[in-house]
């Protein structure tokens, strides 16, 4: 009798894998209150991965971090309409403290601009202080009415940045430069997967923004998949809070704003585009562990091995993890690993010890082989880069396969059923764009006739990538 599927398979029911794998490779548990989620060790781990290789790119994009409050005066948030209306459905409101209604209800940070904002207005006084460069990792908080682990919850991890330029030109080129050197960079070449960076509608704009610029993944259903998102504010931030800076021709001007953020959404990105029936495939440059060295059996001479093969690895600059606990059994640890999806298991028992062999097998292509112990060092961060470009490669290959051109909204939302549709703005215009919303169909973005990304909504040649969407 052949054995029951460790997980629900993908092509039998996604969303039910999904959640499977998130509980079976030990990543997060459903909180106590709906719609919040506890994030287990090993999901951290991969959170704190992003942070590291994110934060990294932020620097070096001039911005510093801080640290704003939790907590925001309900009356910043109306000085912008159009952010408070956009908001509004999600807000979580805080009307009692120390047992006394409060004199002004305090919304818990649903996003920072306003708060952010009435600082900048303090900080900002000459064009000397300017451009103004900030980022902060905190947690936000949207009252979600049909929560998912990592992908919709009420409270998320993230990173958002926000800050001012003395011209709308500074802005814009660095909205620009966040969403291509920072998010583009690290998505593409740490996360494997293949986003298109693209501008966002009139209709799919960040509440309060004059432009916003997105990256879009394809998932393994062929569903789209917000990853990331950089806004232009323009000056409508900075006439709601009077930012404004003495030019250097000794006038008072008000500044141009950007405001940008990636979450830990990013986890469901890694989960849907790079899992297999089999569990987690998680790429090498994030992975927290890349390899793990096995006993398979608790002889002292096995275990001295494999504590030898990892201290090895470490000094070759491989993130190595030992696994010696012989009192489990070592098919269940292997499929735990798998599940897991750390790139490489490296498993050493008394017969490979007899060979001066120990068993490679690599989780993202796929199979397993002997290998001598003494070319581990050296096998191993190469074939690291391999199956990072493999993934990769995976990526482009799904998005290239199942994305079709079209030139009617019929045809778009046929396509929308299995995959991604191009077409052109001109033919399918914001009136398309409500019909295909009617089918539960989205434009995710807008790109250029040449891939690019394009300056503006009407511009000629514009292409729009249309999907459903998570």
């Amino acid at each position: 009798m052949a054995k029951a599927p460790v997980l629900t398979p993908r092509a039998e029911d996604f969303p039910r894998w999904y959640q499977e794998l998130i509980s079976k490779a030990e990543l997060a548990d459903n909180g106590p209150v709906r719609g919040t989620m506890v994030i287990r060790p090993y999901g951290y781990g991969l959170w704190e991965r992003m942070q590291q290789e994110m934060d990294a790119r932020i620097k070096a994009a001039g911005a510093s971090n801080a640290y704003f409050p939790l907590f925001i005066p309900q009356s910043y948030l109306t000085r912008e309409a159009e952010h408070v209306e956009g908001f509004a459905p999600e807000l979580a409101v805080v009307t009692h403290g120390g047992g006394k209604e409060l004199e002004e209800p305090i919304v818990v940070r649903p996003t920072s601009e306003t708060i952010i904002n009435e600082y900048f207005s303090k900080w900002v006084q000459s064009y000397r202080d300017l451009p103004l460069l900030i980022n902060q990792w905190a947690n936000v908080v949207r009252w979600e009415m049909r929560p998912r682990v990592f992908l919709r919850t009420t409270e998320f991890l993230w990173q958002e940045g926000h800050t001012a330029h003395a011209t709308y030109e500074d802005a814009r080129d660095y909205a620009a430069r966040i969403h291509r050197d920072v998010y583009h960079d690290f998505m593409v070449n740490v996360l494997g997967i293949d986003v298109v960076l693209g501008r966002k509608t009139a209709k799919e704009r960040f509440a309060g923004a004059i432009n916003t610029l997105t990256l879009e993944g394809m998932m393994g259903d062929g569903k789209a998949l917000q990853m990331g998102t950089s806004h232009e504010l323009g000056q409508n931030f900075a006439k709601a809070f009077n930012t404004q800076y003495l030019s250097k021709d000794g006038k008072q001007e008000l500044v141009w704003q950007t405001s940008w953020g990636t979450s830990t959404r990013m986890v469901v990105g890694l989960i849907m585009s790079h899992g297999d029936d089999s569990g987690l495939r998680v790429p090498p440059r994030l992975a927290p562990v890349q390899a793990v060295v096995l006993a398979i059996k608790g002889d002292d001479q096995v275990i001295a091995k494999v504590r030898e093969i990892s201290d090895r690895l470490l000094a070759a600059g491989v993130r190595v993890q030992v696994d010696d606990r012989t009192d489990i059994p070592f098919g269940r640890r292997a499929v735990d690993w798998e599940l897991k999806g750390v790139p490489v298991r490296i498993e050493v028992g008394p017969r490979d010890l007899e060979n001066g062999t120990a068993m490679l097998a690599r989780r993202i292509p796929g199979g397993k082989e002997p290998v001598r112990i003494g070319e581990l060092e050296a096998l191993l961060p190469k074939a690291l880069e391999e199956d990072q470009a493999l993934l990769l490669a995976q990526s482009r290959e799904r998005r290239k396969d199942r994305t079709v051109d079209t030139t009617t909204i019929e045809e778009a939302a046929e396509a929308a059923a299995t995959g991604w549709a191009r077409i052109p703005w001109a033919t399918l215009g914001p009136e398309g764009e409500a019909a295909l919303a009617e089918q539960g169909v989205s434009v995710r973005c807008l790109v250029a006739a040449d891939g690019s990304v394009p300056e503006r909504d009407d511009q000629p040649g514009n292409v729009a990538i249309v999907s459903r969407a998570y």
